[in-house]
């Protein structure tokens, strides 16, 4: 909505804009909103892949043209659903996909504090002059301009009480408040409050469903400390070779692997890397990687043992990776080794 107010001007200039017909200067003015919308999707939907892979191997690899068929997808599709939704659905989402509304009315209670219109101060409704005796003919504050209907997102009308469509934006209060002050009245009428303090009573802080969901809240809470706590500082993942396995120079059988080390700590490690399962394994290649914090690095290495050592065509090899500065700090994982007895 900003991009939209910085490149189309203000809601009156961008409803004279639409009427207008297309024009060069109009053409320019859709074309810097789109692409702003566009350019924010994107910055958005990077940050969100980059949650799941490394960030900064995900924007080399997009500026290089090397990213890979999963990445591009997942990056248009976050791009496409950011630019459909904030740009072109926008309230819609609130009115029709969001679930707040759906299940509010189980979460809030009498002293809920919610955006309500005070019906017993506002009615009767209707227009009068500033400075009239409006109570003298039985009517209330409220002179029925309509602008807390205009002014909000989703069109509805908060004097009917809160409803379902409602996003707690805030901007009937502040419509409201305008025209009461210029008519001389209390500002207020629509306001933050609760049903209990419509009615005149305190706000009351404990109460059953409050308790309640701050008990579900806290369950949740520790649950994701207990999950952040105990999770793994190093992952593996092995990729073994197409072939199935060759003879080395030593008469060996050989097998090659791909070894994906990412580093979840906060500071750079150096990891020794071991092989087990078969006598006389053999690892040829690196036996230790150093990886910076938060990154992962792909280690190419092969594995080789005297056939004789082969019990079967396809054998379970083990490799372990181990912190040099946090011994404590292991990850295990299992491979296949084939090779010909």
């Amino acid at each position: 909505m900003w991009v939209e107010k910085v490149t189309e001007g203000d809601r009156n200039q961008r409803i004279k804009l639409d009427r207008a017909p297309m024009t060069f200067a109009k053409f320019i003015k859709r074309a810097q909103k789109h692409g702003l919308w566009l350019l924010i999707s994107l910055a958005t939907a990077i940050t969100f892949v980059g949650y799941f892979t490394p960030i900064r191997e995900l924007v080399a690899n997009l500026v290089t043209l090397e990213a890979g068929g999963q990445a591009l997808f997942w990056v248009f599709f976050f791009t496409t659903a950011t630019y459909l939704n904030a740009g072109w659905l926008r309230e819609k989402v609130c009115l029709h996909m969001c679930p707040y509304g759906r299940f509010q009315s189980s979460m809030l209670d009498k002293d809920s504090l919610v955006i309500t219109y005070d019906a017993a101060r506002g009615e009767t409704r209707g227009p009068r002059k500033k400075g009239a005796d409006y109570k003298s003919d039985g009517l209330g504050d409220c002179i029925d301009c309509q602008m807390c209907v205009q002014v909000c997102p989703t069109g509805i009308d908060i004097r009917d009480g809160l409803q379902m469509e409602c996003i707690g934006c805030a901007a009937c209060i502040d419509a409201c408040d305008s025209i009461m002050g210029k008519m001389g009245y209390d500002p207020g009428l629509i306001r933050y409050t609760s049903e209990r303090g419509l009615e005149g009573g305190g706000l009351r802080i404990l109460r059953p469903r409050l308790v309640g969901y701050a008990m579900v809240l806290l369950v949740m809470f520790a649950t994701f400390s207990w999950a952040i706590a105990s999770r793994p500082l190093l992952t593996l993942d092995i990729e073994k070779d197409r072939g199935l396995f060759r003879y080395n120079a030593e008469g060996q059988v050989e097998n090659s692997y791909v070894l994906k080390v990412l580093n979840k700590s906060q500071k750079s490690q150096s990891y020794d890397i071991r092989a087990t399962g078969l006598d006389g394994l053999e690892l040829n290649g690196t036996d230790k990687v150093t990886v910076a914090a938060g990154e992962r690095v792909e280690v190419s290495v092969a594995v080789a043992v005297e056939p004789e050592s082969l019990a079967n065509e396809v054998n379970t090899i083990s490799f372990h990776l181990r912190s040099e500065t946090d011994p404590a700090v292991t990850v295990v994982e299992d491979s296949k080794f084939t090779g010909a007895m």
